[in-house]
Order: C-alpha cells, then sequence, then structure tokens
C-alpha cells in the first residue's frame, strides 16, 4: 500500500481526512500511484491531471522524501521508503501570485 499526502483542497473534494491509501503492483510508479488514486477517489480526475493528456496539472508538485518528482517520467519508480509505506507521496498544490 502506498500512503498519498493530498492538500486540504483534494482531501475536501474527495471527502477524506488525512493520507489515504491506494493499492499497486510492484514496482510502483508516479504514473500508478496516481492511476489508484482516480480509480478509488474518481472525483480527483482532472485535478491532479490532464483529462486528456494525463499529464500533470499546473500548479501540482509531486515529492516523495525529499526529491521533487514534478518533472519526472510518469514511469519513474517511487523510492523505496516511499514504495514499502513508511513516507507518504505527495501531491502539493504549488501557490502563486504577489
Amino acid at each position: 500500500m502506498i500512503r498519498v499526502a493530498l492538500p486540504f483542497h483534494l482531501r475536501r473534494l474527495a471527502a477524506v481526512q488525512g493520507d489515504v491509501l491506494v493499492a499497486v503492483a510492484p514496482p510502483p510508479t508516479i504514473r500508478s500511484v496516481l492511476d489508484a488514486l482516480e480509480a478509488t477517489y474518481p472525483v480527483l480526475r482532472g485535478a491532479i491531471r490532464e483529462h486528456a493528456t494525463l499529464r500533470r496539472r499546473p500548479f501540482v508538485r509531486f515529492f516523495a522524501g525529499e526529491m521533487d518528482l514534478s518533472h519526472e517520467p510518469p514511469d519513474t519508480p517511487l523510492p523505496e521508503p516511499v514504495a514499502a509505506g513508511r513516507e507518504p507521496f505527495l501531491v502539493i498544490g504549488a501557490l502563486a501570485g504577489g
């Protein structure tokens, strides 16, 4: 099971509190975690990735441990602590403005 930490607005949209758990086949990748997350919480489709292209939406970032995975290919394997469920896969809503 992969533990996913969502920002407040996505937790509220999905009607969950705290981290969520998703099951993915080994080895877990960015794509497999997002696929499982959207399958488990269909309301999140289009909120994290674009509907048509499945590319990361602007102002959404992905972190695993201290690694920024936002610009990595979708099939990038997750680090072992995240794959083992000891650390969460973080979906972060970036801030912009002045």
